[in-house]
């Protein structure tokens, strides 16, 4: 067979050519998220712990220790994950918990690693018991074992990994099992951001996406996003297209009101789901104390979404409590939804 490239053709058009094409120069689809630790916007202490440590492994020519991001959704556990990997040139192998099913999974993953890559595992409090002992040996010494046949006939083999870093990020703290925990080198908590910090990240993302936004929007856009980067950028979207459609293309107040009122998310940045979940407490259950189950078989919703989507924002600006007999709704939370205080 000749050495030169094969081209095939259909309807006239090459589908394979040593030449670019059209296609090749069109441009990725356009991402909101820092690449960059420079980049990054909020979480101070959190930038600076990876920062020293980040420069520190440099100097010392070795990866980074393994590192766990607890937070509510949306804070930016990937993307720092991403900005580790940039920071270090390093690749990044992206998986979640519950993707990893078996331990050939996760075996099938580490032993493709090289030499100082990431890996990143989103809600790694979700793997598996069974895959997640494979995470011990492997995180602590580099290495896995494999045990061949059963009961007289059984050996075990260990086999070298190249040095990694591990990547963690979970919502849920308090489900991981304390010889995964321990094993992590860095642990650091997402917290919440200021409207200040939101704002900053308003503008960043609409000059990123080309759109025009005033000072009032950009407030009033950041105190009804959760304290969330993930929320204030989705909704900003939503905002673009409404003035798109409905205004002249600029984003002011009236537009970002106009637009949220749309998306059912209220002054506080409450949405449906919220106030329904308030309500429900109010209403059903006389303001509280019950269990988290009772209210999710009310609301036929999941209990874990509760708790890890809807939960944390009320806690944050004291619209719920949590007791040892279960949730109860505060009067700040009767005043807003317009109920008396008995």
């Amino acid at each position: 067979m000749s050495d030169e490239i094969m081209t095939y053709s259909s309807g006239g058009e090459e589908i394979l050519s040593g030449s670019c094409l059209s296609d090749d120069h069109e441009p990725e689809i356009l991402s909101l998220r820092p690449m960059f630790i420079s980049d990054y916007i909020g979480q101070g202490e959190v930038v600076e712990t990876l920062k020293i440590a980040i420069e520190a492994a440099k100097q010392r020519g070795e990866p980074i220790d393994h590192v766990l991001f607890h937070g509510p959704p949306g804070l930016g556990k990937t993307t720092l994950a991403h900005i580790i990997a940039n920071e270090t040139g390093s690749n990044l192998t992206v998986t979640s918990g519950p993707a990893l099913e078996k331990g050939g999974d996760l075996i099938g993953i580490l032993t493709h690693l090289e030499e100082g890559d990431i890996l990143f595992i989103d809600e790694i409090h979700r793997t598996p018991k069974t895959v997640e002992e494979f995470l011990y040996p492997a995180m602590e010494d580099f290495a896995i074992d494999f045990v061949f046949d059963k009961g007289v006939n059984a050996r075990s083999h260990r086999y070298r990994l190249k040095r990694f870093v591990l990547v963690g990020a979970t919502t849920r703290v308090g489900l991981l099992s304390a010889p995964l925990r321990e094993r992590f080198g860095i642990f650091r908590t997402l917290d919440f951001y200021s409207e200040k910090e939101l704002m900053v990240i308003v503008r960043r993302s609409a000059s990123l996406l080309k759109i025009e936004i005033g000072e009032e929007a950009a407030y009033e856009l950041s105190r009804r996003s959760r304290g969330t980067p993930r929320i204030v950028n989705r909704l900003l979207k939503r905002v673009r297209d409404y003035a798109q459609v409905r205004g002249d293309g600029v984003i002011n107040k009236k537009t970002v009101k106009e637009a949220l009122a749309l998306e059912g998310v209220d002054e506080k940045g409450l949405t449906t789901l919220d106030c329904r979940y308030l309500k429900t407490v109010i209403e059903f259950y006389k303001g509280g104390p019950v269990g988290i189950e009772a209210i999710a078989a009310t609301l036929q919703e999941e209990a874990d979404t509760l708790v890890d989507v809807v939960e944390p924002f009320l806690l944050k600006i004291g619209f719920i409590v949590r007791t040892s007999s279960g949730r109860k709704a505060s009067e700040e939370a009767y005043r807003h939804l317009g109920y008396s205080i008995e």
